[in-house]
């Protein structure tokens, strides 16, 4: 059975949105190895709608062979998260609608090994709150941003376990959580 598990840049004050703006002055080699070891141990990438639709325009783009990421992203099967999206044009690229729930754990139970996430914050709290995210990993950077998305808003709560955590050279934070279940 796979597991699904959300990797995350956020900033200090909680800001998932437009990491682009707050990654660049901090990214490093510990951070690139920690994408190479998410790349390396992903069977299958879970995006939501706004994500699929902002990286199906850039990813499919880029020639084979120019970026790690891309040559991973476009390769890898992905299955994205929506009731609106239909006849999905990136390849190796599945919609899951419906019944999303059932569609999600069944993902879970056919895959075996790792179903990675990146961004898609919505998606990441509605996993939550339907008991199927198994790991948050977060790059937790010393920056607040003041403004953007935070990954946590309103009134859910969610309980969290550290798996691991890591604290690199230039002040990341990187930790592992697990719901805390029971």
């Amino acid at each position: 059975m796979g597991t699904i598990c959300s990797h995350l840049f956020i900033s200090l004050d909680g800001v998932v949105e437009s990491p682009e703006t707050f990654n660049g002055p901090y990214f490093n080699e510990q951070m690139g190895a920690g994408m190479g070891r998410m790349m390396a141990s992903t069977e299958a990438f879970l995006m939501g709608r706004v994500l699929y639709s902002q990286w199906s325009e850039f990813w499919p783009g880029l020639p084979a062979g120019s970026d790690p990421f891309a040559t991973f992203i476009n390769e890898i099967p992905k299955y994205v998260v929506s009731n609106t999206v239909t006849g999905p044009t990136w390849n190796r690229t599945t919609v899951l609608s419906g019944d999303v729930t059932a569609q999600v754990r069944e993902l879970k139970e056919r895959t075996p090994g790792r179903i990675s996430m990146s961004g898609s914050a919505t998606t990441v709290r509605w996993l939550l709150a339907n008991d199927l995210l198994d790991e948050l990993e977060l790059m937790i950077h010393p920056v607040a941003v003041g403004r953007g998305q935070r990954l946590f808003e309103g009134d859910q709560s969610h309980r969290l376990t550290v798996v691991r955590g890591e604290v690199f050279d230039n002040g990341v934070l990187d930790v592992v959580y697990a719901p805390a279940r029971g």
